[in-house]
Order: C-alpha cells, then sequence, then structure tokens
C-alpha cells in the first residue's frame, strides 16, 4: 500500500488492525513503508500476532504535528516514526523521554502508552551499526571526523560521545551552528576530545586513521561539491555518507579515488528502522534488518 494519507484520514480512521506511521513533509518518496510492511510479512508468517499490522505514509505539515499526534494516541496508532522536519518539533509532544535521546533534542520514534507518546531516537544505534556492518569500524576509541552541525549531526555526535570515541572533530562552514552544537556537546564529551574546525582550513593536528561522516545534505545533488576535500586531511581510516540516494555522491567518489573504504547512508536508514520495529514489536533489531535492507534495496532501485 503506497497511499499518501492526511491529517484528515488520520482523523476519520477507523480500520481494523495494529497500526504504525511515518510522518514527514514530504513523504511521498519515504522507503519506510516498504521496509516496514516486508518485515513485518516476514514477521506474520511466523508469528499471526503480526498479520494485522500495517505501516502508514503520512503526509503532516509542521503546524499540523501537534494536532496530528494527539489523534493518532487517540486512534490508538501503536508507534509512529518522524522524518523530516518534524524530529525536533515533536520534542514538545510526548509524555515520556528515553534518556538516550534527551542530549540529541529530537525523536524518530515514538510508542504509544496510556499516559501519551514515549519518545525515542534510533539513528544514533543505526549509525554505529552500519559502520560496523559496512566498514567493520567501531565508533568506540576511534578518531571521528564529523562534517556538518545540524539535526543529524547532533545525533550522530552524542552517539559517538556515548560510545567513547576517542577523539572528535567537528567541522562546519557556519561558525554560529558549529558553536551552538559544542555547547550542547561539552557536558557530555567525557574522556573525549572534542574539537571543531572550518571544512577548508583542517587543523595540522587533525589525526590519521579517523572515520569521517557527512552529516550534511551536500551530496544530495549531482552539482554539490563535496562537504569536505579529502585529499587535504591526513589519511582517514574511511568515509562514510549519511546520503544513500544518489548512492555515489562526490565525497564518495573522492574516497574511491583515494582507495579508502566507503559506505553510503542506506544501512544507516535501515537499521535505524529495524530498531524502532523492535520498540514496537519486541523482535531483536538482527532478526527483521536484513529483510528490511532488501525492501529498501528493492524499493529504491524501483
Amino acid at each position: 500500500m503506497n497511499d499518501v494519507l492526511t491529517l484528515r484520514d488520520l482523523e476519520r480512521w477507523s480500520r481494523p488492525g495494529t497500526a504504525l506511521a511515518v510522518l514527514g513533509h514530504p513523504v511521498q518518496h519515504s522507503l519506510s513503508p516498504p521496509m516496514h510492511n516486508t518485515a513485518l510479512a516476514e514477521l506474520a508468517r511466523g508469528d499471526a500476532r503480526f498479520a494485522d499490522w500495517h505501516y502508514h505514509r503520512v503526509e503532516i505539515s509542521p503546524a499540523e504535528l501537534p494536532r496530528a499526534l494527539a489523534v493518532l494516541h487517540a486512534k490508538r496508532f501503536h508507534g509512529v516514526n518522524l522524518t523530516v522536519p518534524h524530529k525536533v518539533i515533536a520534542f514538545d509532544c510526548v509524555a515520556q523521554i528515553d534518556p538516550a535521546a534527551r542530549p540529541i533534542g529530537a525523536f524518530n520514534t515514538l510508542l504509544w502508552t496510556e499516559e501519551g507518546w514515549h519518545g525515542f531516537n534510533t539513528d544514533g544505534y543505526g549509525l554505529a551499526t552500519a559502520l560496523r556492518a559496512d566498514l567493520g569500524r567501531e565508533l568506540a576509541g576511534a578518531d571521528i571526523v564529523l562534517i556538518g552541525a545540524g539535526g543529524a549531526a547532533r545525533g550522530a555526535a552524542v552517539e559517538c560521545l556515548q560510545r567513547g570515541a576517542a577523539s572528535l572533530w567537528i567541522a562546519n562552514r557556519t561558525r554560529e551552528n558549529l558553536h551552538t552544537l559544542l555547547v550542547v556537546l561539552a557536558s557530555l564529551a567525557g574522556r573525549t576530545s572534542l574539537r571543531s574546525f572550518a571544512p577548508d582550513t583542517p587543523p595540522s593536528d587533525l589525526p590519521a586513521g579517523a572515520i569521517v561522516i557527512n552529516a550534511t545534505s551536500a551530496g544530495l545533488r549531482q552539482s554539490d561539491p563535496a562537504p569536505i576535500d579529502l585529499a587535504r586531511l591526513p589519511r582517514p581510516a574511511a568515509v562514510y555518507d549519511m546520503i544513500y540516494n544518489p548512492p555515489e555522491t562526490r565525497l564518495l567518489a573522492e574516497a574511491q579515488a583515494l582507495g579508502l573504504p566507503r559506505a553510503h547512508g542506506l544501512s544507516m536508514l535501515v537499521h535505524q528502522g529495524a530498531k524502532s520495529l523492535e520498540i514496537w514489536t519486541g523482535v531483536p533489531a538482527t532478526i527483521t534488518a536484513a529483510t528490511m535492507a532488501a525492501a529498501a534495496r528493492f524499493a529504491l532501485a524501483h
């Protein structure tokens, strides 16, 4: 089912079964419905409890979000995913906050409870698991060069600090945004060395063997330049671009030319989605991830 629902559809909702949804603006091209519905169909073959579960797309503007979440709760939707631009807006619309999500200041996953929505953020898990699966790299003990200072970068930075990275170097063109992020992260850094720089002037003491992670939108268009010149960095260990469409960004092309291990962001999308499904179903993310990955690749190709 590829229908895109609206707030009016939710207000009239009377369908039977256990409903899940992704809210976005726009949401038409979200890969989450095919990923989740394929995984749910696979689970239903072995467990009849999931036979009536279904995951829907819902187009919701930022102004509609508080009302939409209230309606979804009243209609007893079991779970909700939030994508751009709703992850931060939803922070004031929940009854409970998962401790790991609080420093990120954003949710991508909500679970229905009697008291209201329980908010989680599975993006960090998705990133860490993708790095391990695609590149054989762990955040713990690693030197990280993170490009960007927006919402995606904040989630990645918090995950790096919580998992005990050796150092976290954040590069961003806008100094104000960078400063704001550093203030938020300072109390979480612990033993991790937290540094920053402008992408066009890498510092001389930047460590070799770092994992470079792009958390900006630079690369979504073929005309976009790379967010950083990899050739100006001490040789990185690997490059991960959170962008998955197109699968070959300028940054990843440069990584290939330099002979660096590289990966795009589809695996992050898959693993964060599998973790969301775990929160809703209790089925470990490791069980559904392969099915969701195959569904995502098929949907992206078509």
